[in-house]
């Protein structure tokens, strides 16, 4: 069924279990702004890339830059819960950014595509109104595509889009997940998703889809019935499948961005592999000069291409964030 984008957000409104931060009043644009093509779009950036290639961390680097507030678009970092199986971004390393749809939602409940879609129309709506710059990241695309080009493309044609594209060569990528996975271990990945455990639990729903839940199943399930041995097998067997499952998860996103780049989606490609191939400082100079840095001059042009633009009132997320992006351009 075919909706247009003011009912659409309506709708978000009604969706249960979901608490989005600092949502406030509706946009000031009607239908007829929506479509007249004299209207200045306002104008959103979206962060994309396979996981593990620091897309989180970019999207602070720039949040930092230009006054932003950034909307979460992984699908299993929605839930409250398995911060540590999710991933998801710490708050000191949120930098005191503020973040919508970040373990908002009850971990039993479905979310579907339509259900991001709606939701992010309102928190866009929300920071736009807030005279900040919507930042979406993460790593389900397929969210990020329905977002973008459903709804009879509606999204397009309210606002602009700047997409950035994280990217790390596979062979680099997969051994940094690997080692990733280990540090998740290290950091308590087993007693969390052990605390989480029910034997009834259906994996095909919430939460429990995320990889680092159901690999642990059958060891949470027979291991206290096993010898040591046996049972450090079903241990080690589990953080394999992991590791393998996040590998193949990162060759699915990979596929999925090329199939929107070939579908005319047009992406800003930042080739991130020299960064996780050094180390210490290296490392964050790589990250600088290949990365964030160039990320900030692609945003910093894709906010001020035509300067008489600044002084319309359509262009509420330039004016002010101009002085921040001027100040930026010494950084």
């Amino acid at each position: 069924m075919t909706m247009n984008m003011m009912p659409m957000c309506k709708q978000a409104q009604a969706l249960p279990n979901v608490q989005l931060s600092n949502i406030g009043g509706g946009h000031s644009h009607n239908l007829l702004d929506v479509f007249n093509p004299r209207r200045q779009k306002d104008k959103v950036v979206i962060v994309m890339g396979a996981t593990g290639t620091g897309k989180s961390k970019l999207s602070i680097d720039l949040a930092t830059r230009f006054p932003a507030e950034i909307i979460n678009s992984d699908k299993m970092q929605f839930y409250e819960g398995l911060d540590i199986a999710t991933n998801k971004i710490t708050p000191q390393e949120q930098r005191d950014v503020p973040h919508h749809l970040l373990g908002v939602l009850d971990p039993n409940v479905d979310f579907s595509a339509d259900d991001f879609s709606n939701v992010t129309c309102l928190a866009v709506d929300s920071i736009l109104n807030r005279n900040r710059l919507p930042i979406i990241v993460g790593g389900s695309n397929s969210y990020i595509e329905t977002l973008v080009d459903g709804y009879d493309n509606m999204f397009r044609s309210r606002y602009d889009c700047c997409f950035l594209w994280v990217d790390v060569s596979l062979s680099v990528l997969h051994s940094f997940v690997s080692d990733r996975v280990d540090q998740m271990v290290e950091n308590g990945l087993v007693e969390e998703v052990r605390e989480f455990f029910d034997p009834n639990a259906d994996y095909t729903k919430g939460i429990r889809r995320a990889i680092g839940v159901p690999e642990f199943d059958d060891f949470f399930r027979y291991g206290p019935f096993l010898d040591d041995e046996t049972r450090a097998g079903l241990l080690e067997r589990a953080i394999n499948e992991v590791k393998d499952n996040t590998c193949k998860l990162a060759c699915r996103q990979l596929e999925k961005i090329r199939r929107l780049r070939n579908k005319g989606w047009s992406l800003h490609q930042l080739d991130a592999t020299e960064v996780f191939q050094k180390r210490g400082k290296e490392s964050h100079e790589a990250w600088d000069r290949l990365v964030s840095g160039p990320s900030a001059m692609i945003v910093r042009q894709f906010l001020y291409n035509n300067k008489a633009e600044v002084t319309t009132n359509a262009i509420r997320v330039p004016v002010a964030i101009e002085t921040a992006a001027l100040a930026a351009a010494t950084y």
